[in-house]
């Protein structure tokens, strides 16, 4: 039976010449350790950003699927007079999921008016979140690189649309760390049975350490599944239990420090443990006021899912969350390839009303100010139909929601053609967007870093450029 002299290269190192090994590798790793900062003693403890922040944390309301921007912010008059004609030849050969571009011009049945001073245009599926016109920047001129869910999903979550890197999320909570140890700094909300595009690797870490991956939480009165302990398990059972857990994992982790999952999983029962105490109260929307449940829709059907989640989230950020997630529509149900009216009018029902009072919410409280609200999907529609009544995906040009954390209320950004095809001014791509909600807390997106395979790899790759015309 073969037995190895060394249990691994650290080991041989320790071992080798005398021990001079391991001086070569403990400079080498305090170099490393000095240049990117992905090594340090405590991941989630708080960090100072580049520059003083705008916003502390973030809400990302995401409209899986797809959502119209020519039907509810971008209208186009002259879409309306072209009903039913061809897209003009001048646009050239349109790629989409469903085929080339070039199907007849499909006019938008909606009725749209200017809000507030800003005079801001909304249609009429979205007439709560109109009453905050001008809380909002309106990027209308946004472009993305993917034509299919799963890879557009990934790019509005990652920058790219290839899996495998981390998140927006998790490189908020890397660069800021957690200022409330006993709750998750990054958490996700889908709901009920809906799976989002590409699973839980939207909200992952890639090569990233786990630690600063998202929590997800489950929709219902019970968002964290498994919480609770066993009646017969008393807390100081608990407590030894982790301090031999700890133990074993610290020998463990001596022979193989460059395992991040290991640390990542005994930092996630640590958290655990003290979530017992504090999560519950967290959730527990039985001390919010019946006029604040009502704000929200938790009195209507269509809307209290998507309003249980949005109050949760308020929640969360008011006690320290870096940065909440809320999926409406999960599994890509914003998608109206065929029928766009019957699609949006029960979407739009269900996300307006708690999307405006989450955004009321955190005005009233003096929390919008430094939270930003970002409301959007992974791409827009297509001013052409597609069969009778839909429309197809279109990431050239469609448009996206800021409010809060040091962005203009009641301001416009961008331009997109006379049907709304693709974006003629102020394009703002996605890499565009990371680098502006990087920067809104408190980061140069080319410093923030983390050192992979012999490169400094960050969220915008080699791209992106703030979007200084919408900073407040």
């Amino acid at each position: 039976m073969h037995v190895p002299l060394f249990s691994s290269r650290r080991d041989f190192l320790r071992s080798a010449g005398s021990g001079f090994g391991a001086l070569a590798l403990a400079a080498l790793s305090a170099e490393s350790d000095a240049s990117d900062g992905s090594k340090i003693a405590d991941p989630l403890g708080p960090k100072k950003p580049h520059f003083e922040p705008k916003a502390k944390r973030v809400i990302f309301l995401f409209m899986e699927g797809g959502p119209s921007h020519v039907d509810l912010l971008d209208p186009k008059p002259e879409l309306t007079r072209q009903h039913g004609k061809p897209l003009p030849a001048s646009f050239g050969k349109v790629l989409t999921p469903m085929g080339t571009g070039g199907n007849n011009l499909l006019a938008s049945k909606r009725r749209f008016k200017k809000h507030g001073q800003s005079g801001m245009d909304f249609s009429d599926w979205l007439p709560h979140m109109a009453k905050c016109a001008d809380d909002f920047t309106l990027l209308r001129a946004c472009w993305a690189d993917g034509l299919n869910h799963v890879g557009s999903v990934c790019q509005m979550n990652t920058g790219s649309i290839l899996a495998g890197r981390p998140s927006l999320g998790a490189w908020a909570l890397y660069g800021l760390g957690s200022v409330n140890r006993n709750l998750p700094g990054f958490v996700v909300f889908t709901e009920g049975s809906g799976q989002v595009f590409g699973g839980a690797r939207v909200w992952g870490t890639g090569y990233m350490p786990a630690t600063y991956q998202g929590t997800h939480f489950s929709s219902g009165a019970h968002p964290i599944l498994n919480l609770a302990p066993p009646a017969d398990v008393s807390t100081a059972r608990q407590t030894d239990k982790l301090g031999l857990i700890s133990e074993l994992n610290a020998i463990h982790r001596r022979e193989r420090a460059g395992d991040t999952e290991l640390a990542a999983r005994q930092a996630a029962y640590e958290l655990a443990f003290r979530m017992q105490a504090s999560a519950p109260e967290a959730v527990d929307l039985t001390q919010e006021s019946d006029k604040t449940k009502e704000m929200y829709g938790l009195n209507r059907k269509e809307t209290a899912e998507f309003g249980h989640r949005c109050l949760l989230a308020r929640r969360l950020v008011e006690r320290g969350v870096r940065f909440v997630q809320i999926y409406c529509g999960a599994g890509s149900q914003w998608d109206a390839h065929a029928d766009i009216e019957g699609n949006h009018t029960k979407m739009c029902l269900r996300a307006d009303q708690p999307s405006a009072a989450l955004i009321r919410d955190l005005k009233q409280r003096g929390l919008l100010d430094d939270t930003l609200v970002i409301w959007g999907g992974e791409f827009g529609r297509t001013p052409m139909t597609e069969g009778v009544s839909g429309r197809d995906h279109n990431p050239y040009g469609f448009s996206m929601l800021m409010a809060g954390g040091g962005v203009k209320g009641g301001f416009t950004h961008g331009k997109t053609d006379e049907f709304g095809l693709n974006g003629i001014e102020g394009r703002a791509h996605v890499h565009d967007l990371h680098a502006t909600i990087l920067h809104l807390l408190g980061f140069d997106h080319t410093k923030l870093t983390f050192f992979h395979n012999g490169k400094d790899e960050r969220l915008t790759d080699v791209k992106g450029n703030v979007v200084e015309e919408i900073l407040a």
